[in-house]
């Protein structure tokens, strides 16, 4: 494995199609993100500028975006202290520490955004890499909603709501 420098930076327009890419990727193998639309450039363009804040992982050497996170609130009103954030990785990076290093500035970003906590609403029981990251970085998980997730093959899965306090 090439050691490599990541860069995690809050996006340009000008990473926007690789954004779209890697967060197709994830949309098309159905198993972790509770989306079923893919993102063309347009409309991924609007979902991304709608976030409060969105950052990538860039690799220095080559300029290549290898990762990406948003930050958004969870709800509205008296709840709206409470933040929620998604993450992906391009698939041939996975096991380079990319999402440890997405997650670590969301929570650093979330808690300079003003919210008090980071919640993740539906977490897939099998994505066991998400959940010992996140365990790792001191996340607490709230129970387990049986069948919460349908996945792409139409099956469903439990899923485990986790939150950090900021």
């Amino acid at each position: 494995m090439l050691k490599m420098s990541i860069l995690i930076r809050e996006y340009k327009t000008s990473d926007l199609l690789s954004m779209i890419g890697i967060w197709n990727e994830v949309v098309e193998d159905g198993i972790a993100f509770p989306q079923e639309d893919l993102l063309d450039e347009n409309g991924g363009g609007e979902f991304f500028a709608f976030q409060t804040y969105c950052a990538v992982a860039e690799d220095t050497d080559s300029g290549q975006i290898l990762g990406l996170y948003i930050l958004h609130p969870n709800n509205v009103g008296r709840c709206s202290h409470i933040c929620n954030a998604s993450f992906a990785v391009l698939k041939t990076e996975r096991g380079r520490h990319i999402g440890e290093k997405l997650v670590s500035d969301c929570l650093e970003k979330g808690g300079q955004a003003g919210f008090k906590i980071l919640q993740f609403n539906a977490v897939v029981a099998s994505n066991i890499h998400a959940r010992r990251l996140y365990e790792k970085l001191g996340f607490v998980q709230l129970g387990t909603i049986p069948n919460g997730f349908r996945m792409k093959d139409g099956k469903f899965e439990d899923i485990c709501p986790y939150y950090h306090i900021l």
